[in-house]
Order: structure tokens, then sequence, then C-alpha cells
């Protein structure tokens, strides 16, 4: 098997079969453009739990991904796929660079979702771009950049269902989408507290990558106690 992709916090192989690809989630954390790193034991199985268990719900209501199963407490099998260099980030409570950029304070509800696009390039700080500097670079057409808008927001009404019932407030996330060799555009990457800020729906308590980031505590225990809310299993 041969590796064909390492990140931060993933591998990518090759399988025996050449629509399937072997992903690895690794016990990496990093912050801060890689700044700060460590390696944390157990993160890499709790993030494809959680991953996993996000790919099933979204599958089951008709969202197109890149998952097909999962095969161990770290990997899953996933299907080719060429990815477009662009974060979507759909925000529905100020935090982060949001808050920063509009001089807003963190918690603050939004009253719609905001989608906001970003370029993948690590030397550049992965900077934020909209339709036009997008059109320029030439990652995207507006029809596939117009289908990632809406397939990402349909990604956020069925999550913000999902942690509401799990008393999870979704505060934003990033997703990644790819294209396959037929043409068809589908989700990609993972959902996971690596990509999703998660909090607490009355304490405002952190449960995501934030922990690790700014200091405030376990990323273990945060990311536990979202999977145990979201009705998933450590092993099985």
């Amino acid at each position: 098997m041969t590796l064909l992709y390492e990140g931060k916090a993933k591998q990518l192989f090759t399988t025996e079969k050449d629509d399937e690809l072997r992903l690895v989630y690794k016990n990496d954390a990093t912050a801060f453009d890689g700044e700060k790193h460590d390696v944390l034991e157990g993160k890499g199985q709790l993030n494809n739990a959680i991953s996993t268990l996000f790919f099933q719900v979204l599958e089951a209501e008709g969202v197109q991904t890149h998952f097909i199963k999962k095969i161990s407490d770290t990997e899953q099998l996933v299907r080719p796929t060429q990815i477009i260099p662009l974060e979507v980030v759909v925000r529905n409570i100020t935090a982060g660079s949001l808050a920063r950029r509009l001089g807003w304070e963190e918690g603050q509800a939004l009253q719609d979702p905001i989608v906001e696009y970003y370029y993948k390039d690590d030397e550049l700080g992965d900077p934020l771009v909209n339709d036009d500097h997008i059109a320029a670079l030439q990652v995207a057409k507006a029809a596939e950049l117009e289908e990632m808008r809406m397939r990402a927001l349909h990604v956020n009404d069925i999550l913000l269902e999902l942690c509401q019932k799990a008393n999870i407030l979704l505060v934003d996330f990033k997703l990644e989408f790819g294209m396959q060799d037929d043409g068809t555009l589908i989700l990609a990457d993972e959902v996971s507290p690596d990509t999703c800020r998660f909090w607490d729906a009355q304490t405002k308590e952190k449960m995501d990558k934030d922990l690790y980031r700014y200091g405030l505590g376990s990323l273990q225990s945060g990311y536990e106690n979202i999977l145990s809310r979201i009705g998933g299993v450590i092993h099985g």
C-alpha cells in the first residue's frame, strides 16, 4: 500500500482496489499553522469514531461523501477524489477569526449562517477569499462554488439538529469537497472536533480542538464527551 498523502492529522494510502483508499487518523495535534504540535494518545481513535458517525448521518440524509466504512479503530475506507483547494466554513455563532475580524464578542448567535471560503495553501496561511478571488485562482467554477455553498448549508441543517438533541452548540465548522473522475462533487476530508467548534449548550464549555489550541483542558476528554453525547462508542 502506497502513501499518497500525509497531512497534520491524517494519512491516505492506496489499497488493492482502484476505487477505495485507506484513510488513517493520526494522534498528532497541531495548532497555529503547525507552530504547536503534540502527539496525544487516543486522538486518532476518537476522531475516527466521531467522523464515522457524522458521515453515516450525513449519508443517510442524502449527502454524498467519500466515506465507505470504518475498518479499524483509526482507519476508514474512502472513495478517491480530487480535493478542491478550498475550505468551506459555515458559522452559526461568532468565534475565532470571525470575532477578531469584525470586533464582535465571541458567542454571539448569528441571525443567519455565514459561509466563508479559505484558499488551502499552508505557505499563505490559508487566506480568506471571495468569489472573485476563487475565479481568478481558477480553483472552482461558479456553479461548483454555488453547489458547495448549498451542500455546506444542508450539512449545517443536519448537524444542527443532531447537536441540538445532544445538548451541543454547533458554533462553526470547516468542510472540504472533492471531485470524482466522473465529475461528481462529494464531501471529503473529515467532520470531527478537529474541524468543528462544539460548545456545551448551557455552560458554553468548549469541547473541540480549542481545548488544545488555547490550553483550556484535555482534548481527549472533550472529544470523548462529544462522542458520548452523539451516541457513539470507541469500540465496535
